[in-house]
C-alpha cells in the first residue's frame, strides 16, 4: 500500500511540474524573451493555401484586356492628374488599371444566387438597402451613403473589383473577409449582378419561353 501511495505522488509531481511556459509568460532561453514564437516563414496553415489568385482575389494577374482598356486607362489618368481629382475619377481609375477578373472562379447555379441573397440581406442591405441603391436604414439614421449598384461606373466594374471591395472594404465601409467566406463574398457578387441586371435588362435577355410569355401579356 505504501508503494502505491509513492508511486502516485511520484506521477502527480513529474506532471505537475513541467519545461512547457504559460502563454505570454517571458522566456530566458530566446533573446527577444518571448516564449511564444513567431511561425517559421513560408509556413502555411492546413487549408489555408490560397493558391487560386482568381479565388481569393479576385484578380488575374494580367493586365485587364477588355475592351478599349488601354483608352480606358490613359483618359482616366489624365482626367485625375490634370484636373481636380474627384472621388468618382479616382476609382473608376482603380478599376481600370487593376488587373480585376471580369469571370466567376466557379459555376454560377440557383444555389449560389439564393445564398448571395441571404447573405447580401445579412451584411449589406443595412448600408445598400435590398434593390442596391444605398438607400439602407443606417443610411437613413446618419451614415455615409454608399453609391448605387446602379449607377454606369459600378455596372461596368468586374466583378474581381466587387469582390475586393466585400474582402478589403473601400472608403466609409468596413472590410468583411472575417465575416464572410471566400465563396460568400462571390455568392454576393453574383446576386449583386442580378440587382443590377433587374434595372438594365431588355426583352432579348430573357429566356425564350419567358420572352414569349410577356410578349404575349402585352398583346
Amino acid at each position: 500500500m505504501l508503494a502505491l501511495v509513492l508511486v502516485a505522488a511520484g506521477c502527480q509531481q513529474k506532471m505537475a511540474v513541467q519545461p512547457s511556459l504559460r502563454p505570454l509568460r517571458p522566456s530566458e532561453f530566446f533573446e527577444d524573451d518571448r516564449s511564444a514564437r513567431p511561425l517559421v516563414a513560408g509556413t502555411v496553415a492546413r487549408g489555408q493555401l490560397h493558391d487560386d489568385m482568381l479565388l481569393y482575389t479576385g484578380k488575374t494577374g494580367k493586365p485587364d484586356s477588355g475592351p478599349h482598356a488601354a483608352t480606358r486607362v490613359a483618359t482616366l489618368a489624365g482626367a485625375v492628374a490634370f484636373a481636380s481629382p474627384s472621388p468618382w475619377g479616382v476609382a473608376s481609375l482603380a478599376i481600370a488599371s487593376e488587373p480585376y477578373a471580369r469571370e466567376f472562379p466557379f459555376a454560377v447555379t440557383t444555389e449560389v444566387m439564393y445564398r448571395g441573397r441571404q447573405r447580401f440581406g445579412i451584411f449589406c442591405a443595412i448600408c445598400h438597402d435590398a434593390t442596391g441603391s444605398g438607400r439602407g436604414m443606417v443610411v437613413r439614421r446618419g451614415f455615409p451613403q454608399p453609391p448605387s449598384f446602379h449607377i454606369p461606373r459600378l455596372r461596368q466594374a468586374p466583378a474581381g473589383y466587387i469582390f475586393n471591395v466585400i474582402t478589403n472594404g473601400y472608403g466609409a465601409m468596413p472590410d468583411h473577409s472575417a465575416q464572410v467566406p471566400v465563396r460568400d463574398r462571390w455568392a454576393i457578387v453574383a446576386y449583386v449582378r442580378a440587382l443590377q441586371l433587374s434595372r438594365n435588362a431588355t426583352l432579348s435577355d430573357a429566356p425564350e419561353d419567358v420572352r414569349k410569355k410577356l410578349e404575349g401579356e402585352a398583346k
